[in-house]
């Protein structure tokens, strides 16, 4: 028996999809078209002809920062990332029956993993060479909407989504630490109030990092109010990368809430001290996580149980109190 397409499924094809999505992407139709080797009429004619299929609904809206879509835009998009995933998975797996290569694995790993993850993922590449990865570093903000984009096989990230279907296992304790230059006047001070700390210079990361959400809730859990996502502390200096900011923490610009991961390494040789904070470390867990609703391709199978199995062990230990300054 013949299944049976949809008006809407007849009379759209991937070029009208695709040409939409690089239309939002690139902000013009000319920039559109020069990005799919098209002519600006022929970009405008296939955008023209979705929006038909779809009854004359309008797919984008202009404001005073540019085109971006309306809310049935918004859903053709998703159609369309869901659409390019499933393509991209069977030529994956066509290739693999041919025996052409062994797989492709995109993988996200959050900016404050970057300093582990890459040597777990490095022990994967040794045990299967044939496999290619395309790794993804980016803050949390980022790697939940590669995720949402059906752009990511698997991730590492400390806090997964929950409005996303996910598969998601714990890799192992993550916590996070106050750090200080050794010279710190508080450096040597136990049992330190974190509310009496509202007042020193805290170096922060962007909006949309998951230490930042982090060091909000720990001021807001003490009653200091910190005006949401802003986290307005006083003379607070907002910086891009965690390697940035321990540089600067180094050089004595301030002090940071930072993964015990990312300083490690600072910590034993004596750069930078863990402050004896109440309530510290925090220790949160890093999870393994991956759409249930992204076709699981045997290379990217094949990592993540070695993530499972073997990635634990990558992460750095955090010194004990002894071992600090």
């Amino acid at each position: 028996m013949k299944e049976k397409l949809s008006p809407f499924a007849r009379r759209t094809s991937l070029r009208q999809l695709r040409a939409f999505g690089a239309y939002v992407r690139a902000g013009s139709i000319s920039a559109a078209a020069e990005t799919l080797g098209l002519t600006p009429p022929a970009v405008s004619q296939q955008i023209k002809l979705l929006e038909e299929a779809l009854g004359g609904v309008p797919l984008t809206v202009r404001d005073r920062d540019g085109v971006r879509p309306s809310e049935a835009g918004e859903e053709v998009l998703l159609a369309l990332a869901r659409i390019e995933a499933a393509l991209a998975d069977c030529a994956a797996a066509v290739a693999a029956l041919r025996g052409l290569d062994r797989g492709r694995v995109a993988v996200g790993v959050v900016s404050t993993a970057k300093y582990w993850a890459p040597f777990a993922l490095a022990a994967f590449q040794r045990a299967r060479p044939g496999v290619e990865l395309k790794v993804r570093v980016g803050n949390r903000e980022q790697i939940v909407t590669a995720l949402a984009a059906l752009e990511l096989d698997l991730a590492i990230m400390g806090y997964p989504p929950e409005d996303q279907p996910l598969d998601k296992v714990a890799l192992g304790e993550h916590p996070h630490v106050i750090v200080a230059p050794p010279d710190h006047p508080r450096a040597r001070e136990r049992r330190i109030p974190i509310a009496s700390l509202a007042h020193e210079r805290f170096l922060l990361r962007e909006p949309g990092s998951g230490t930042r959400a982090l060091l909000r809730r720990l001021f807001e859990n003490a009653g200091i109010h910190t005006a949401g996502e802003t986290l307005a502390l006083p003379g607070a200096v907002e910086i891009g990368s965690n390697e940035t900011i321990k540089q600067a923490v180094m050089a004595g610009m301030g002090i940071a809430l930072l993964s015990a991961h990312t300083v490690a390494t600072e910590v034993r040789d004596g750069r930078l001290v863990l402050l004896d904070v109440v309530g510290l470390p925090i220790v949160r867990t890093w999870y393994l996580v991956r759409r249930r609703d992204r076709r699981v391709l045997p290379a990217a199978q094949a990592l993540w149980e070695h993530l499972l199995r073997e990635g634990e062990r990558f992460l750095p230990r955090l010194p004990e109190p002894s071992d600090r300054t």
